[in-house]
């Protein structure tokens, strides 16, 4: 953004315009537990090789850095820059971001420090990007529902136990390139209509154990959405039997044994709200 800007320095100022973009946001989990059990210094070094190596990798893929918040981190793709693929990109920022963390906590783990772990959200859509703020200060930035949506789903990871979460309009520019998981139908806030959302589960070198485990899951998903309760259950096991890591199945079986005292017998149109995302 900076180098467009010291190009065309006569531009600077309060304005925005409606594209279609990408945008990422990532999460560190449990961040007030390492706050309160490492020492300061220690924590603010670490964020700083976090931070680094992270904005490394979205700089990698043509990302643009929009801001830290807190241990949290924005990027937008698509913009200044524009790429058609911004929301393959933003996809395989995210998959770079989860390898590049796990080299980060073998490192240290020998060095005796925590692990850190993370959750990301992405999502694509029409949202107003450009200079916002005030007369005295601003910055390049982006807003809007679709922003929103990307927001919420990083959060909504922590409720599917999943890594990397991307809405439907992500997907569908995806899902011949990249191997995705069909999770839920939400309504959420920040959307007007109930959305479909996927996880993110790899480009390639995927063991075959998990992709097993994505089909079983896929199963279990389509017996669950016809009230076949107990037929779902057995599904949802395989596949932490399969893939203990997919703990979104255990998410599914408490959900369905949950869903089976309350909704047999009524209608229901297989839509999961989520509060306060």
């Amino acid at each position: 953004v900076s180098v467009k800007v010291l190009k065309k320095p006569e531009g600077i100022g309060l304005q925005g315009e409606e594209k279609n973009l990408s945008v990422l946001f990532s999460d560190i989990r449990r961040f007030n537990f390492l706050v309160d059990s490492v020492p300061p210094k220690d924590l603010v070094n670490q964020l700083n090789e976090y931070f680094t190596r992270m904005t490394e990798v979205i700089f990698q893929h043509q990302g643009t850095l929009d801001k830290y918040i807190g241990d949290a981190i924005m990027a937008v793709y698509g913009a200044p820059m524009v790429q058609e693929d911004h929301a393959l990109r933003a996809c395989e920022s995210s998959l770079d971001m989860i390898k590049e963390l796990e080299e980060l906590n073998l490192k240290w783990v020998t060095e005796g420090k925590q692990a850190l772990d993370i959750g990301i959200g992405i999502s694509t859509g029409n949202m107003v990007v450009g200079n916002m703020g005030s007369q005295q200060r601003f910055c390049y930035t982006v807003a809007g529902d679709a922003v929103n949506i990307g927001y919420a789903l990083e959060e909504a990871n922590k409720y599917y136990k999943t890594k990397i979460l991307i809405c439907e309009n992500t997907y569908s520019h995806v899902k011949d390139k990249l191997v995705c998981m069909e999770v839920d139908r939400i309504r959420i806030e920040a959307a007007k209509s109930p959305m479909t959302i996927y996880q993110l589960i790899g480009s390639e070198s995927i063991p075959e154990k998990r992709l097993e485990a994505v089909k079983y899951f896929e199963k279990g998903l389509s017996l669950y959405r016809q009230k076949r309760w107990d037929k779902a259950i057995e599904f949802f096991q395989y596949v932490y039997q399969i893939e203990p890591t997919m703990q979104i199945a255990e998410v599914y079986i408490r959900r369905c044994k949950q869903l089976k005292k309350e909704v047999s017998d009524s209608e229901w149109d297989g839509v999961f709200t989520l509060e306060n995302k």
